[in-house]
């Protein structure tokens, strides 16, 4: 048997770089792009921010509390909390679906990989009919994608076996810098195109004309997705908080880094499509099909540019889906650690293990084992949808439940004001929020996604 004493981030900084680094992944630098490019830019932006104020932070902070005050993995602080009550089953949900995310991100992440190696050997190179074949014959081969799954898989590894500051902290100071000068380079290449002064625009002035209660819900889905809210990972990294973190001060940095690297992704990627007259509203395809055939067109007269900037973009987004890996991967090795009692590098190998079972499954269903659906749909989009659209919001809206409703106020109160060492002022509206308006809000987005109007 297995005893550790708790692990706990070494800086401020450090905490800051690794808990965003959870936060900061792919549903910024893909998902937000060609969410705002589908809802009018601007302003979905604003509309996002919003929701980021009275969602987002308010969900992270509860999140915080539960983590910090239990100090250990998701389902275990969870069943502190509740005394051993059925809201323990709220961090078990919290630890199931970290781990189901960490199977099929896998695969898109592999992707990643696999691009900065086209990258890297010149084969992003072509008309736009090339970039479409390219992309459907890689994510339909039955051992690529799989090899890059388990790739990225033991990077994740490696991170999570050296612990929350040798590995954890010390990868996020490294990656997290890196990618944000990686982000800034190609903004300031992709707004300097001829012409990218129309995707400026577009990005950053407001449209309200397309404006409608969809938009509103996408943005309300948006900031939950973006901000790992209910995948474990903000609780499980809050476990490992000095007492004197101040919670809402740490939200609110995380959640203006992760604002920050949405809009720049933004920034990014309009003006590169503007200049070239492709449509910002690709869908998921944008960073694998269109965005290639983007910065082939763009740099033309600038190969030399084209081919570092398609490789450093690339670059980027392995690197901001592989913080997002490790702090999923993280939720379920602390999981197993402390409830199997065995050791840390044990504990990572069986989530590694399992976690690249479920991706290799996922992405053969894209391929040759097709016929694995479920009423018609493959394993891959299955996976999303059950954890993006069904576990999120559920475990979201019990947790807000939970801590608005069940947890004592003064044990609320006193993690959020660090023992009234820290100003209160906004705790009010804080508990306001999470008890009436977060809850209230993640059911119309539950409801919105099942179709129910």
């Amino acid at each position: 048997m297995v005893q550790q004493k708790r692990a706990k981030f070494g800086s401020k900084l450090g905490m800051i770089l690794a808990t965003a680094g959870g936060a900061v992944g792919l549903g910024n630098v893909w998902r937000f792009p060609y969410m705002a490019g589908q809802n009018g830019g601007a302003a979905f932006i604003l509309i996002y921010i919003g929701c980021i104020l009275l969602l987002g932070l308010p969900c992270m902070v509860s999140e915080f509390i539960i983590g910090r005050h239990a100090a250990s993995n998701t389902a275990r602080a969870y069943t502190k909390l509740s005394n051993g009550t059925a809201w323990k089953w709220v961090g078990y949900l919290g630890v199931l679906t970290g781990f189901l995310i960490t199977g099929y991100y896998a695969v898109v992440s592999g992707w990643c990989l696999q691009y900065g190696l086209a990258s890297v050997v010149g084969h992003l190179h072509g008309s736009p009919a090339y970039f479409q074949s390219y992309f459907s014959d890689f994510s339909t081969n039955p051992w690529k994608p799989v090899l890059w799954t388990a790739v990225i898989l033991l990077i994740t590894h490696y991170v999570i076996i050296h612990g929350v500051r040798n590995g954890i902290e010390r990868a996020s100071k490294i990656m997290m810098p890196a990618l944000f000068l990686l982000l800034l380079a190609i903004v300031v290449a992709s707004c300097l195109l001829p012409g990218a002064g129309k995707g400026v625009e577009f990005l950053l002035k407001p449209d309200f004309s397309k404006v409608t209660g969809d938009v509103f819900l996408g943005a309300l889905g948006q900031s939950f997705y973006s901000m790992s809210i209910a995948m474990g990972c903000i609780c499980t990294y809050a476990s490992y908080y000095s007492r004197h973190t101040k919670l809402l001060n740490s939200a609110v940095q995380i959640g203006v880094i992760d604002t920050v690297v949405a809009i720049l992704a933004g920034l990014m990627i309009f003006p590169a499509a503007f200049s070239v007259g492709v449509s910002p509203d690709s869908g998921p395809s944008l960073i694998f099909i269109t965005l290639p055939n983007v910065f082939e067109q763009a740099f033309a007269s600038m190969p030399v540019v084209g081919y570092v900037i398609s490789l450093s973009f690339y670059l980027l987004l392995s690197m901001a889906a592989l913080t997002s890996l490790i702090s999923l991967h993280e939720v379920s090795t602390a999981f197993f650690q402390e409830e199997l009692h065995i050791s840390r590098p044990r504990a990572a190998m069986i989530v590694t293990g399992g976690c690249f079972l479920i991706g290799a499954v996922c992405s053969l269903s894209l391929g040759d084992w097709s016929f694995l659906q479920v009423a018609g749909t493959d394993l891959f989009d299955v996976f999303d949808f059950v954890t993006g659209q069904i576990f999120l919001p559920v475990g979201g809206l019990l947790t807000c439940l939970f801590i608005g409703w069940y947890v004592p106020k003064r044990l609320v109160r006193d993690e959020f004001t660090n023992w009234g060492t820290s100003r209160s002022i906004f705790f009010g509206a804080y508990y306001f929020l999470v008890r009436f308006i977060c809850p209230l809000a993640i059911l119309a987005i539950f409801l919105h996604q099942l179709g129910v109007f």
